[in-house]
C-alpha cells in the first residue's frame, strides 16, 4: 500500500458517505463515465476461476495461475486493502469503422477497437494516480494502489460488485445504459467505503454473442473457453495458431470485437471523447498488404505507444499471414506472401506457407 505525499490541508476530511460523492465527482472531472464501490470478497470468483484453470481454459496464459490468491483476495494482492474503488472510461471513437463494416472487407485489417489508438494502460493509470492524489489533498495521506489491466486483479467481477454492470453471457462487463465498450481501472485502498449495489442481469434469452463467435470459444453462456478465442489466438498465444481455428479468423489481426458488435446493450453504448482513443493512421481499416510490407522498424513506429506493440513483429506477421491466407486471391496478396517465403521467423514461414497453399487451392 502506497501514499505518494503527505497532504497540506488541515481541514476535516469528510464522512464516509459524503467522501464517496467527492470521489465520483472528481472521477467524472478526470474523464471516467462511472465510478463504483466495491468491497473485498471474491469468493465465487475465486471458486469459478480454480474451475476454469483446473479445465486449462486458459491456454498458454500461465501467468492467470500465478501468485497464489493475490489475484482473488485483493488485501492478498495489496495489504490492508479495505474496498475498491471501480472506475470504467468509454474508449469507441466515433471515427472508427464499425467492426461488421471491416468483416465485409476481407482484404482490410479488422483490429479490435481498443487498440487502434494510444494505449490505455497509461490513460487510465495517469488519471486514476491524479483521483488517488486529489483524494489525498482533501483527507490526508492514505494507502492506496492503482491498476488498469496490469496485476492479478479481477477487474470484471469487481466492476459488478460495484455496481458498473453485469458480466455478460460472453464474459464481458455489460452496462445497461452504456454496453460494454469501455476500459476498468481499480483503486486499492486502506479507506473503508460501503459498498454499491450490484446491478441485475439483463441478458436474458439473447445469445447472439453464442451465436457469432467465429471459433465457438462460448461454450455455454457465460463459459468461455480462452484457448479458441481469437484475442487469445492473435494476442496471448506465442506460437503457431492451431489450423483448425485459422480460416475462422478471417481478416481479425488483433483481437476480436463480434460479440461485442452484436449485443444489443451496446445500442445504447457512448463514443469516446478522449483524443487518446482516436484511431491511428494504419490502424483502424488498413490493407493486409501493405501492414504486411512494413519492415521491424516501420511496425515499432506506426505502433509506438499502442497496445498492438506488445505482440512484437513476428506475431504481428503470422497474424497477417493468416488474415492474407483468408483473403481473396489476387496477384498483390500472393506477392506480398511470396515476400516472406524466405522469413528468417520459421513461425512466421509455417504460416505464410498456410496462406499460399490456401490460395493455390482456389486459385
Amino acid at each position: 500500500m502506497q501514499s505518494n505525499r503527505k497532504a497540506e490541508k488541515a481541514n476535516p476530511p469528510p464522512d464516509a458517505g459524503t467522501l464517496k460523492t467527492r470521489i465520483r465527482q472528481w472521477g467524472e472531472a478526470l474523464g471516467f463515465q462511472q465510478v463504483g464501490f466495491a468491497d473485498t470478497d471474491l469468493a465465487d470468483t475465486e471458486r469459478q476461476l480454480d474451475q476454469w484453470l483446473a479445465e486449462g481454459r486458459h491456454g498458454d496464459m500461465a501467468w492467470m495461475a500465478r501468485h497464489g490468491r493475490k489475484r482473488t483476495r485483493p488485501d492478498e494482492l495489496v495489504p490492508g486493502t479495505r474496498s475498491v474503488i471501480v472506475l470504467r472510461m468509454d474508449y469507441l471513437p466515433a471515427d472508427a469503422t464499425p467492426v461488421e463494416t471491416l468483416l465485409e472487407q476481407p482484404e482490410k485489417a479488422c483490429i479490435s477497437r481498443y487498440a487502434i489508438g494510444r494505449d490505455y494502460h497509461k490513460t487510465l493509470r495517469n488519471r486514476l494516480k491524479k483521483l488517488a492524489e486529489k483524494i489525498e489533498s482533501e483527507i490526508g495521506e492514505f494507502g492506496y494502489r492503482v491498476f488498469t489491466d496490469s496485476a492479478p486483479v479481477m477487474e470484471k467481477p469487481l466492476a459488478a460488485k460495484a455496481g458498473l454492470g453485469w458480466i455478460g453471457k460472453h464474459t464481458n462487463l455489460l452496462n445497461r445504459r452504456n454496453g460494454s465498450w469501455f476500459f476498468l481501472g481499480e483503486i486499492y485502498t486502506d479507506l473503508e467505503f460501503e459498498p454499491d449495489r450490484p446491478v441485475a442481469d439483463h441478458c436474458g434469452s439473447c445469445r447472439k454473442c453464442i451465436d457469432v463467435c467465429p471459433t465457438q470459444a462460448i461454450t455455454a453462456p457465460y463459459q468461455l473457453d480462452a484457448r479458441r478465442c481469437i484475442s487469445y489466438l492473435t494476442i496471448e498465444l506465442k506460437g503457431s495458431i492451431p489450423v483448425q481455428f485459422r480460416e475462422a479468423i478471417g481478416n481479425r489481426i488483433y483481437g476480436c470485437d463480434d460479440c461485442q458488435a452484436v449485443c444489443p446493450w451496446n445500442r445504447y453504448a457512448q463514443f469516446t471523447g478522449e483524443d487518446d482513443f482516436q484511431p491511428r493512421r494504419d490502424l483502424d481499416a488498413g490493407l493486409l498488404v501493405d501492414l504486411f510490407g512494413w519492415d521491424e522498424t516501420t511496425f515499432l513506429q506506426r505502433t509506438e505507444g499502442t497496445a498492438i506493440r506488445r505482440i512484437g513483429f513476428e506475431r504481428w506477421l503470422r497474424n497477417l499471414a493468416v488474415g492474407l491466407g483468408n483473403a481473396q486471391t489476387s496477384p498483390e496478396v500472393i506477392s506480398a506472401l511470396q515476400a516472406r517465403r524466405g522469413h528468417p521467423s520459421a513461425l512466421v514461414r509455417e504460416h505464410v506457407g498456410w496462406a499460399l497453399g490456401r490460395h493455390a487451392q482456389t486459385g
